[in-house]
Protein backbone atom coordinates (compact mmCIF):
# COMPACT_ATOMS: atom_id res chain seq x y z
CA UNK A 1 0.00 0.00 0.00
CA UNK A 2 2.35 2.26 -0.26
CA UNK A 3 3.51 2.92 -1.51
CA UNK A 4 2.48 5.09 -0.86
CA UNK A 5 4.54 6.55 0.68
CA UNK A 6 7.25 6.82 -1.16
CA UNK A 7 5.97 9.86 -2.82
CA UNK A 8 8.65 11.50 -0.99
CA UNK A 9 9.41 12.78 -4.39
CA UNK A 10 7.62 15.74 -3.07
CA UNK A 11 10.84 16.58 -1.49
CA UNK A 12 11.73 17.87 -4.88
CA UNK A 13 9.66 20.90 -4.01
CA UNK A 14 12.67 22.13 -2.20
CA UNK A 15 13.49 25.66 -3.05
CA UNK A 16 17.21 25.23 -2.73
CA UNK A 17 20.23 24.81 -4.91
CA UNK A 18 19.52 23.20 -8.25
CA UNK A 19 21.12 19.87 -8.99
CA UNK A 20 22.29 18.50 -12.31
CA UNK A 21 20.55 15.19 -11.76
CA UNK A 22 18.26 13.50 -9.23
CA UNK A 23 19.82 12.91 -5.83
CA UNK A 24 19.28 9.76 -3.77
CA UNK A 25 17.65 10.05 -0.34
CA UNK A 26 17.34 7.31 2.28
CA UNK A 27 14.23 6.79 4.38
CA UNK A 28 14.75 7.08 8.14
CA UNK A 29 12.66 4.10 9.21
CA UNK A 30 12.93 5.07 12.86
CA UNK A 31 10.82 8.12 12.03
CA UNK A 32 8.34 6.69 9.55
CA UNK A 33 4.98 4.95 9.58
CA UNK A 34 3.04 3.27 6.77
CA UNK A 35 -0.56 2.95 7.93
CA UNK A 36 -3.97 1.88 6.66
CA UNK A 37 -7.52 2.40 7.92
CA UNK A 38 -11.00 1.31 6.83
CA UNK A 39 -14.59 1.51 8.01
CA UNK A 40 -16.01 -1.48 9.87
CA UNK A 41 -19.80 -1.87 9.50
CA UNK A 42 -20.31 1.84 9.99
CA UNK A 43 -19.53 1.50 13.68
CA UNK A 44 -15.79 2.02 13.86
CA UNK A 45 -12.55 2.60 11.99
CA UNK A 46 -10.03 -0.25 11.97
CA UNK A 47 -6.38 0.77 11.72
CA UNK A 48 -3.15 -1.03 11.02
CA UNK A 49 0.38 -0.60 9.76
CA UNK A 50 3.04 -2.35 7.69
CA UNK A 51 6.23 -2.66 9.69
CA UNK A 52 8.58 -3.92 6.96
CA UNK A 53 9.04 -1.95 3.76
CA UNK A 54 11.81 -0.43 1.68
CA UNK A 55 12.01 2.35 -0.87
CA UNK A 56 14.26 4.04 -3.41
CA UNK A 57 13.85 7.79 -3.62
CA UNK A 58 15.45 10.14 -6.16
CA UNK A 59 14.79 13.87 -5.86
CA UNK A 60 15.40 16.49 -8.52
CA UNK A 61 15.06 19.86 -6.81
CA UNK A 62 15.11 21.89 -10.01
CA UNK A 63 12.75 19.71 -12.04
CA UNK A 64 10.40 17.70 -9.79
CA UNK A 65 9.07 15.77 -12.77
CA UNK A 66 12.46 14.05 -13.01
CA UNK A 67 12.10 12.67 -9.47
CA UNK A 68 11.06 9.09 -8.89
CA UNK A 69 10.21 6.62 -6.17
CA UNK A 70 9.87 2.87 -5.91
CA UNK A 71 8.45 1.11 -2.89
CA UNK A 72 8.26 -2.53 -1.79
CA UNK A 73 6.13 -3.70 1.15
CA UNK A 74 6.39 -7.01 2.97
CA UNK A 75 2.70 -7.88 3.15
CA UNK A 76 3.20 -10.29 6.05
CA UNK A 77 4.38 -7.38 8.22
CA UNK A 78 0.78 -6.15 8.51
CA UNK A 79 -0.22 -5.43 12.10
CA UNK A 80 -3.78 -4.37 12.96
CA UNK A 81 -3.13 -4.89 16.68
CA UNK A 82 -5.35 -8.01 16.80
CA UNK A 83 -3.58 -11.27 15.81
CA UNK A 84 -6.71 -13.18 14.71
CA UNK A 85 -7.66 -10.37 12.33
CA UNK A 86 -4.12 -10.18 11.00
CA UNK A 87 -4.18 -13.91 10.24
CA UNK A 88 -7.46 -13.53 8.34
CA UNK A 89 -6.27 -10.51 6.36
CA UNK A 90 -3.11 -12.35 5.35
CA UNK A 91 -5.07 -15.45 4.29
CA UNK A 92 -6.31 -16.27 0.79
CA UNK A 93 -9.54 -14.36 1.59
CA UNK A 94 -7.61 -11.10 1.36
CA UNK A 95 -3.87 -10.56 0.75
CA UNK A 96 -2.98 -14.24 0.27
CA UNK A 97 0.45 -13.32 1.61
CA UNK A 98 1.93 -16.79 1.21
CA UNK A 99 1.36 -16.64 -2.55
CA UNK A 100 1.86 -12.87 -2.96
CA UNK A 101 4.40 -11.79 -0.32
CA UNK A 102 5.06 -8.29 -1.66
CA UNK A 103 3.15 -5.22 -2.76
CA UNK A 104 4.95 -2.60 -4.86
CA UNK A 105 4.58 0.95 -6.08
CA UNK A 106 6.57 2.53 -8.91
CA UNK A 107 6.06 6.15 -9.83
CA UNK A 108 5.35 7.12 -13.43
CA UNK A 109 4.70 10.86 -13.03
CA UNK A 110 5.50 13.58 -10.50
CA UNK A 111 3.69 16.90 -10.69
CA UNK A 112 4.00 19.95 -8.46
CA UNK A 113 0.49 21.03 -7.47
CA UNK A 114 1.19 23.62 -4.76
CA UNK A 115 3.92 25.44 -2.87
CA UNK A 116 4.50 22.41 -0.67
CA UNK A 117 2.54 19.70 -2.43
CA UNK A 118 3.10 17.13 -5.15
CA UNK A 119 0.89 14.64 -6.90
CA UNK A 120 2.68 11.38 -7.62
CA UNK A 121 1.07 8.91 -10.00
CA UNK A 122 2.32 5.38 -10.37
CA UNK A 123 1.65 1.68 -10.70
CA UNK A 124 0.52 -0.11 -7.54
CA UNK A 125 0.73 -3.89 -7.59
CA UNK A 126 -1.01 -6.10 -5.03
CA UNK A 127 -1.60 -9.83 -5.58
CA UNK A 128 -0.05 -9.48 -9.06
CA UNK A 129 -2.82 -7.02 -10.00
CA UNK A 130 -1.49 -3.65 -11.16
CA UNK A 131 -3.63 -0.51 -11.02
CA UNK A 132 -2.81 3.20 -11.27
CA UNK A 133 -2.64 5.04 -7.96
CA UNK A 134 -2.27 8.74 -7.20
CA UNK A 135 -0.53 9.86 -4.02
CA UNK A 136 -0.91 13.32 -2.51
CA UNK A 137 2.39 14.39 -0.96
CA UNK A 138 2.69 17.29 1.47
CA UNK A 139 6.27 18.33 2.11
CA UNK A 140 6.35 19.10 5.82
CA UNK A 141 9.97 20.24 6.03
CA UNK A 142 13.11 20.50 3.96
CA UNK A 143 16.57 21.67 4.97
CA UNK A 144 19.59 20.65 6.97
CA UNK A 145 18.77 18.07 9.62
CA UNK A 146 19.74 19.63 12.98
CA UNK A 147 21.31 16.40 14.28
CA UNK A 148 22.50 14.57 11.17
CA UNK A 149 23.89 17.80 9.65
CA UNK A 150 22.86 16.81 6.13
CA UNK A 151 20.00 17.57 3.75
CA UNK A 152 16.73 16.11 4.98
CA UNK A 153 13.08 16.13 3.97
CA UNK A 154 9.89 15.32 5.82
CA UNK A 155 6.60 14.53 4.19
CA UNK A 156 3.06 13.23 4.66
CA UNK A 157 1.60 11.03 1.92
CA UNK A 158 -2.00 9.94 1.50
CA UNK A 159 -4.23 8.09 -0.94
CA UNK A 160 -7.48 6.14 -0.95
CA UNK A 161 -7.66 2.72 -2.64
CA UNK A 162 -10.47 0.28 -3.34
CA UNK A 163 -9.48 -3.14 -2.05
CA UNK A 164 -11.92 -4.76 -4.49
CA UNK A 165 -9.69 -3.51 -7.33
CA UNK A 166 -7.07 -5.94 -6.05
CA UNK A 167 -9.25 -9.01 -5.64
CA UNK A 168 -10.13 -8.40 -1.99
CA UNK A 169 -13.90 -7.85 -2.03
CA UNK A 170 -14.98 -10.07 0.88
CA UNK A 171 -17.68 -8.40 3.05
CA UNK A 172 -18.06 -5.39 0.73
CA UNK A 173 -20.01 -3.14 1.26
CA UNK A 174 -20.46 -3.93 4.95
CA UNK A 175 -16.77 -3.69 5.66
CA UNK A 176 -15.54 -0.66 3.74
CA UNK A 177 -14.18 -1.12 0.24
CA UNK A 178 -12.18 2.09 0.49
CA UNK A 179 -8.89 1.87 2.36
CA UNK A 180 -7.06 5.04 3.37
CA UNK A 181 -3.29 4.77 3.18
CA UNK A 182 -1.00 7.26 4.91
CA UNK A 183 2.77 7.46 5.05
CA UNK A 184 4.65 9.85 7.31
CA UNK A 185 8.42 9.86 7.07
CA UNK A 186 11.74 11.61 7.18
CA UNK A 187 14.47 11.05 4.62
CA UNK A 188 18.14 11.98 4.56
CA UNK A 189 20.45 12.61 1.65
CA UNK A 190 22.19 9.33 0.93
CA UNK A 191 25.82 8.95 2.01
CA UNK A 192 26.50 7.47 -1.42
CA UNK A 193 25.43 10.72 -3.07
CA UNK A 194 28.25 12.98 -4.23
Amino acid sequence: MIRFAATALALSLLAGTATAEPVAYDFDKSHANLAISYNHLGYSTTEGRFGDWDGTLLIDEETPSNSSVEFTIDVSSLDTFFPDRDAHLLSADFFDAEKYPQATFKSTKVEKTGDNQLEVTGDLTIKDITKPATLIVDVTSFGEHPMAKKAAAGFAVSTVLKRSDFGMDMYVPYVGDEVTVTFHAESLKSDTTN
